[in-house]
C-alpha cells in the first residue's frame, strides 16, 4: 500500500511539473482563470453554490435600502410634531407623520391616535407598532444567516464526494493510476470547498452588517418613543 502511494504521489508529481513547464513553455506566467477554475468544481455542487450567491447579493442590497431607508429621519420631524400639537391641530401632525412615511413615524402617528387615552395605553400601542416594525426590517435576514452557514457545507460535501471519487480512481487502478482522472476529483473537492467558503464568508459578514444597521434603528425608535411620551406628561401650559 505505501509502495502504491509513493508511485501514486511520484507519478502526479512528474505529471504536474512537465505540465507546468509545457505550459510556461507555450503561454508564459498566464494562470487559469477564474471561471474555468469554478467549472472544475463539478455542476451538481457549483449551481446551488451560484444561486445561494445571487440570492445573498440581493437580499443584502434589497435589506440594505430598506434599512436605510428607516434609519432616514428629518432631524426637525419631532420639532414640527411638538409645535402642531401645542396649537392643537392633531391632524396636521398625523398628516406630517404620514408624509414622512418611517417606521419612527408611523409609530409616533400611532401615539398621536392614541391621544386621549391613557398614557399606558398609548405606549402599549406604540410598543406594538414598534415590534411590527422590527419584523419588517428583519425580514430575511434569517435566509441571509442560513446562507451563510450552508454555502460552506455544500462546498464541504463537494468536498468529501470529490476525494470518494478519488479515492475510488485509487482503488479500481490499483498502481496503474491516472493522474489526470484522479486530479479532477481533487479539483472537485478544493475547488467547491473554496466556492463555498467565499459565499459564506461574505454572507456572514453581510448579516452582521445590516443586524448592526437595525440594531441603531431600534436605537433611534425607542429613543423618539421616550422623546414622545415624555412631551406627552408635560404639564400644559
Amino acid at each position: 500500500m505505501h509502495n502504491t502511494l509513493l508511485l501514486l504521489l511520484w507519478q502526479i508529481t512528474d505529471t504536474v511539473g512537465a505540465d507546468t513547464t509545457a505550459a510556461v513553455a507555450e503561454t508564459g506566467p498566464d494562470q487559469l482563470r477564474i471561471i474555468d477554475l469554478l467549472l472544475k468544481g463539478g455542476w451538481a455542487f457549483m449551481i446551488p453554490l451560484l444561486i445561494l450567491s445571487i440570492l445573498a447579493v440581493y437580499i443584502f442590497i434589497e435589506r440594505w435600502i430598506v434599512i436605510n431607508s428607516a434609519a432616514r429621519v428629518d432631524k426637525n420631524f419631532m420639532t414640527g410634531i411638538r409645535e402642531s400639537m401645542l396649537k392643537g391641530n392633531i391632524k396636521g401632525a398625523i398628516q406630517s407623520c404620514q408624509e414622512e412615511d418611517t417606521p419612527i413615524a408611523r409609530m409616533v402617528e400611532k401615539g398621536i391616535k392614541r391621544i386621549g387615552k391613557p398614557l399606558r395605553s398609548i405606549e402599549v400601542a406604540i410598543e406594538n407598532v414598534g415590534k411590527l416594525e422590527l419584523l419588517k426590517l428583519e425580514n430575511r435576514l434569517t435566509t441571509l444567516a442560513t446562507i451563510a452557514g450552508a454555502a460552506p457545507m455544500i462546498g464541504f460535501l463537494g468536498t468529501v464526494t470529490g476525494m470518494i471519487n478519488a479515492f475510488y480512481q485509487i482503488a479500481n487502478a490499483d498502481s496503474n493510476v491516472d493522474p489526470g482522472v484522479l486530479a479532477g476529483g481533487i479539483y472537485q473537492a478544493l475547488v467547491t470547498t473554496a466556492a463555498g467558503l467565499a459565499i459564506g464568508i461574505i454572507a456572514f459578514i453581510g448579516y452582521n452588517f445590516l443586524v448592526s444597521r437595525v440594531q441603531k434603528v431600534i436605537y433611534k425608535m425607542e429613543a423618539t418613543t421616550v422623546d414622545f411620551v415624555d412631551f406627552l406628561q408635560e404639564p400644559a401650559k
